[in-house]
């Protein structure tokens, strides 16, 4: 798959998994949602109740250690031969406020309607992608 046809197949995908690691080098994997901005993946907090209650997330934790990460989409299919997963590997930043957190929430509330009755609390989570790939089955 070249880097432009994982970056589509992305960019269309509603769930992605990110992937991020402690300075120890232990990952952490969890489900998000996401939209695109440029080369530039955003992802916010949203008020789900997070497993961590009142305490620090792990994903924020270890991007504030080491912000290497990967995000993966992919489908799934009983016929192999429409299998294929994109992924975007780059840098992690945080943001809590100031203009590139009122457009990673702008971009997400135009994505998800979702967001309309459940509140994006923040911070918002930005990944410079570095470098798109993928596979195809067929």
């Amino acid at each position: 798959m070249t880097p432009e046809l994982a970056r589509a197949r992305f960019a269309a995908a509603r769930v992605a998994h990110l992937a991020t690691a402690d300075q120890r080098g232990i990952p952490h994997l969890v489900p998000i949602t996401f939209a695109i901005d440029g080369d530039e993946i955003v992802t916010a907090i949203d008020a789900k109740p997070k497993r961590r209650a009142g305490g620090p997330l792990r994903r924020l934790e270890n991007i504030r250690a080491n912000p290497a990460v990967s995000v993966l989409v992919d489908e799934y299919d009983e016929d192999w031969n429409r299998l294929w997963w994109a992924r975007a590997d780059g840098s992690a930043s945080i943001a809590a406020d100031g203009p590139r957190f009122d457009r990673a929430l702008e971009l997400l509330r135009g994505r998800y309607p979702q967001y309309g009755t459940t509140p994006l609390a923040g911070p918002v989570i930005l990944i410079r992608v570095a470098r798109w790939s993928g596979w195809l089955a067929a």
